[in-house]
């Protein structure tokens, strides 16, 4: 007897140029047997229908809340700017469906604590974007790490650099992530999907001190040619404790690498060393390459990623990552397991962000629970 597969509704698909139409109608596509995309909302119903014939969708919504009350819906994918994250899927939970949420989960952590609330007491299942952590070559990390490759981890240090915060951006579409109080900020994006998948191979922080400086305060808009104000950091620093007890060492700034390397995540053992680099802070979207030396290695040595962390999934970086975080969540729904990333190691990540941003703020260490 074939299993069910699950109804899901997009809430934001522009098509060939949003997320939702580079990241998640492919990954759900190679997910044939787990999900089928019902429909799409947009801000109007126009665009959904534009956007569902575009891409071959066959029902278009007239807004959110039909979509969400659909009874053929079983998961709303929310795929809009940060700023809207809380009510759309709030309004998802409050109608009985499971949600896949990009990252950031909302903008700020009572945001995120109070979906996660709803969540839970709804007895939903609320699965968030971080995919980084799903990567094959993060995936293989924690394994490396887990079976004593480089012995205890004495010290970690990331570098990286995240695009959209270096005094210039591609469209005017993107303007939003200039403005802080938006929430989709070089500290909450790049770096944010770098720490939740350093976190899950590292451990949680216990305490952070930090920096956060906005050096360049006007973007120029390339489309367009104008001028915009920035209140947005496009410098963070960061330096603390894992819970380990092992030193952590920050710095992302805004812009790009102009050697091509723009990630570098040092791993310091006792018997070893690891290293993940990659062409641009955003490790949940580029493709990541490990080297490593222990006991006698008198250099690093590039590791392979074994072959059946990348059989069977999109060979391209963007939706093969974005599929793993669904087929996850397809177990999840079907046998009761928590190996997709929740809503609540979201809240865990914008609490680290918290801090981060209280230790800015007055200058002080900060420990977190």
């Amino acid at each position: 007897m074939a299993q069910k597969r699950f109804g899901v509704g997009i809430v934001g698909l522009q098509p060939g140029r949003s997320w939702a139409a580079v990241a998640h109608v492919p990954a759900l596509r190679a997910l044939s047997g787990d999900f089928e995309i019902v429909g799409v909302a947009n801000t109007s119903r126009e665009s959904a229908e534009k956007a569902a014939a575009a891409m071959d969708i066959a029902r278009a919504f007239t807004d959110v809340a039909q979509l969400v009350a659909a009874p053929e819906i079983d998961v709303v994918t929310v795929t809009v700017k940060v700023p809207h994250h809380f009510e759309i899927v709030k309004a998802a939970i409050q109608a009985g469906k499971h949600v896949y949420c990009e990252w950031p989960l909302g903008n700020g952590l009572g945001e995120a604590e109070e979906l996660a609330r709803l969540a839970r007491e709804k007895g939903v299942l609320g699965v968030v974007g971080t995919q980084a952590r799903v990567a094959p070559e993060i995936v293989h990390l924690r394994r490396l790490i887990e079976d004593g490759f480089i012995g205890e981890v004495l010290s970690t240090t990331l570098v990286g650099w995240g695009g959209a915060w270096g005094g210039s951006i591609p469209t005017k579409q993107i303007a939003y992530v200039l403005d802080r109080a938006n929430g989709a900020t070089l500290l909450t994006i790049p770096l944010g999907h770098t720490l939740a998948a350093l976190c899950d191979v590292l451990g949680r922080a216990k305490e952070v001190s930090s920096v956060l400086a906005t050096r360049q305060t006007q973007a120029t808009v390339l489309d367009t040619g104008e001028t915009l104000p920035v209140t947005a950091p496009d410098q963070a620093l960061v330096s603390g404790l894992l819970a380990s007890g092992a030193p952590i060492s920050i710095h992302y700034r805004g812009g790009t690498a102009r050697d091509g390397h723009g990630l570098l995540w040092e791993i310091n053992g006792t018997k070893g060393d690891l290293r993940v680099t990659g062409p641009s802070g955003h490790a949940q979207m580029i493709q990541l390459s490990l080297a490593g030396g222990c006991g006698d290695d008198k250099e690093m040595k590039p590791l392979e990623v074994p072959a059946e962390l990348r059989a069977s999934w999109p060979d391209n970086v963007v939706p093969g990552n974005v599929a793993r975080v669904y087929a996850r969540m397809a177990a999840d729904l079907r046998e009761g397991m928590r190996t997709a990333p929740t809503f609540e190691d979201a809240v865990a990540v914008h609490r680290l962000i918290a801090a981060i941003e209280e230790a800015a703020g007055d200058g002080h260490r900060v420990a977190l629970a």
